[in-house]
């Protein structure tokens, strides 16, 4: 018995001793966060690489056979300018290259923790890089989106080796990695926005058939107002660190930030997702909103708001899920119409059933299709 207690003691000391760590490191946080949000960022970093590796043991399952890899090649000189190559292992030809720039607020995440997603994408008939990218706050505004140029254009000059059509792109990007993605899209077609964001274009719209932006944060003041408590302390973190100042939104260079301003009628095809339970999902909606009002009809999946299970942030890598499996049927389905069907047109596709459900009509057919 004296021992049971000496063991429960020694317990409850050391359950005490991790509180106190915890709180102290919190305070240590919060005093930081007076001068700079560098503390912050590498713990979110860290928190990003354990989420990151937890989902991808979960994908690893998913990944299909048959595809090549080709792993940590270097397109640029500066940290993280690696990326990886999947593709069919037998193909008639060059491929269409879907380029996905991975999510983790600008401040973490990597390529490897969607390695498998990219070879199921990879197994339907594409080349599918994946490429790394250097991290605030250490590497700040636009880094990312330069790079991603740089990246396009290696795989560019590579593309006989890589057995990539060139003329036959699309660019796919999950949070942090969707605002990339439909950035790069309006630096290739909106008059004047490369010359202000400071990325040239390396290829032209023509080339760039499609957008696959799942879970982005898309306008600055948006996401300022739909964010509270934890959410819009860890958004002003991430903006300060991204940025390189803490008055951001005051910031008329960092304002360009904000694709959803930046739209015109040649922005490209897009196709746009967000889960119902995600504080984010108000800004996938401004953007399809401000593509309509250019007179682009964008595809999206957008799930009703009683929808349950809530579909949290970056839902659609859960493919046990059947909401994770119909966005990768939908996005799939996008990626054919756009780079595999002949000349691919501006034309505008029917509201969807979920679209026309998330509007407020009869939820039988949807529920009846995630059933199926």
């Amino acid at each position: 018995m004296a021992d049971n207690a000496r063991l429960t003691a020694t317990a409850s000391r050391g359950d005490a001793g991790e509180r106190v760590k915890r709180w102290c490191a919190g305070i240590a946080v919060r005093a930081s966060l007076v001068v700079t949000p560098r503390l912050a960022a590498l713990l979110m970093r860290r928190a990003f690489a354990a989420a990151g590796a937890l989902s991808a043991q979960k994908l690893e399952k998913h990944a299909p056979p048959g595809v090549v890899a080709l792993t940590d090649e270097r397109y640029g000189d500066e940290d993280n300018m690696l990326l990886d190559v999947f593709r069919p292992a037998v193909a008639a030809g060059p491929l269409p290259l879907v380029l996905w720039v991975h999510g983790g607020g600008w401040v973490g995440g990597s390529k490897e923790g969607i390695t498998s997603y990219l070879k199921l994408i990879a197994s339907h008939g594409y080349v599918v890089a994946g490429p790394g990218y250097s991290l605030a706050p250490e590497h700040q505004y636009p880094t990312p989106a330069r790079q991603m140029m740089q990246a396009l254009e290696y795989l560019r000059v590579n593309a006989d080796r890589y057995q990539i059509d060139p003329d036959r792109i699309a660019i796919g990007g999950d949070s942090a990695g969707a605002q990339i993605a439909a950035q790069l899209g309006a630096i290739v077609t909106t008059p004047g926005y490369a010359a202000a964001v400071g990325v040239t274009p390396v290829i032209t719209a023509a080339q760039l058939r499609g957008l696959v932006l799942a879970c982005g944060r898309y306008d600055l003041e948006l996401a300022k107002q739909v964010c509270t408590g934890a959410d819009r302390r860890y958004m002003k973190t991430i903006m300060w660190a991204y940025s390189g100042t803490r008055h951001y939104l005051r910031d008329p260079f960092f304002a360009t930030f904000s694709v959803a301003n930046h739209v015109t009628p040649a922005f490209p095809p897009a196709f746009i997702t967000v889960g119902n339970g995600d504080p984010l999902r108000p800004l996938s909606e401004l953007l399809a909103e401000k593509l309509r009002a250019q007179g682009i009809e964008p595809e999206t999946l957008f799930f009703p708001t009683a929808h349950q299970p809530l579909l949290g942030h970056e839902y659609q890598f859960d493919l046990d899920a059947p909401e994770g499996q119909l966005f990768l049927e939908r996005m799939l389905a996008f990626l054919q119409r756009r780079l595999v069907e002949p000349t691919p047109g501006r034309e505008t596709p029917a509201r969807s059933e979920l679209e026309r459900t998330s509007a407020g009509d009869s939820e039988s057919g949807y529920g009846e299709r995630l059933r199926q």
